[in-house]
């Protein structure tokens, strides 16, 4: 075990993209390993398509591998880890949660370590959930907003300069960060207890873009994931009453009915049957109204 706390050997140097991805994983053993499982899996899956034959890489990922293993038989009785949509619908209500408390410790002008972690958590946390495909476009807006909030709160605390909270406004007329679909009445999550080292990247051009309009940041070092995760046996094509729907018909069904489960994890359940009444109304019409 690393000195860090980690159960793995030291990071390759070319593995550096997934860091503080792996550090997640670590911090999450005990708290959600459901978490620490998908964290790992994703860090897994890109230093593969960094490094996969140099002698110290292939040693790292093989005890990676023997690490993912090990975590999925002791996590076998759970449907997080046996069932994709599940797995998904758990760590994306959990990045947002961390999102969500974030924001509004910055909104109430609560600038500290602790925000810029959670901040920057969630922007990990949303690299994460490529591993069931590509992001969505409100997925992409949160992240960017989380990492350049992370980076500009860092850095005023750094030079003793007080943040501004919230949007910094500009151009686009300082829209407010949109609230995640069905998460407004979450218990906000407390933030973690150990810290990642501080973002070293600086606030990038552009940073008044509210989330909803994002800022010109610098691409993800992180390389694009494996494909979309298919819901074809959870969706028909063609919805009852011989209704035909669109591949982007299809999607947003998909992404209510995942709400709805991520819903009822919280035993939200008006959330959850709106959701499921809002899924079920575009499947047998073609409308969501």
């Amino acid at each position: 075990m690393a000195a860090d706390g980690s159960p793995l050997p030291p990071l390759p140097a070319a593995f550096k993209p997934v860091q503080h991805h792996l550090k997640t994983a670590t911090d999450h053993d005990k708290r959600d390993p459901v978490i620490a499982y998908y964290c790992r899996l994703f860090s897994m899956q890109t230093a593969m398509k960094i490094d996969s034959k140099s002698p110290d890489c292939r040693s790292f990922l093989i005890k990676l591998m023997d690490l993912l293993e090990q975590m999925k038989l002791q996590l076998q009785g759970t449907e997080a880890i046996t069932n994709e949509v599940v797995g998904q619908a758990h760590v994306e209500s959990y990045a947002l949660k961390m999102f969500l408390f974030a924001d509004n410790q910055d909104r109430a002008a609560n600038f500290n370590k602790s925000v810029v972690k959670s901040f920057y958590t969630a922007s990990m946390l949303f690299d994460v959930l490529q591993v069931f495909g590509e992001l969505s476009e409100d997925l992409i807006k949160h992240r960017k907003y989380a990492r350049w909030k992370s980076a500009y709160i860092h850095d005023c605390l750094r030079k003793g300069e007080t943040p501004m909270p919230g949007p910094l406004g500009g151009e686009e007329g300082g829209v407010e960060a949109p609230p995640p679909m069905g998460f407004k009445d979450m218990p906000p999550q407390q933030p973690p207890v150990n810290q990642f080292p501080p973002p070293t990247n600086q606030v990038p051009p552009g940073a008044h873009a509210p989330p909803t309009t994002p800022a010109e940041t610098p691409s993800n070092p992180v390389p694009t994931q494996p494909a979309a995760v298919s819901y074809d046996n959870y969706l028909q094509p063609t919805a009852s009453g011989g209704v035909s729907l669109t591949p982007d018909e299809m999607n947003k069904a998909s992404k209510m009915c995942r709400y709805a489960i991520s819903a009822l994890q919280y035993e939200d359940v008006p959330t959850a049957i709106d959701n499921l009444q809002k899924a079920l109304r575009l499947l047998t019409t073609g409308k969501e109204s």
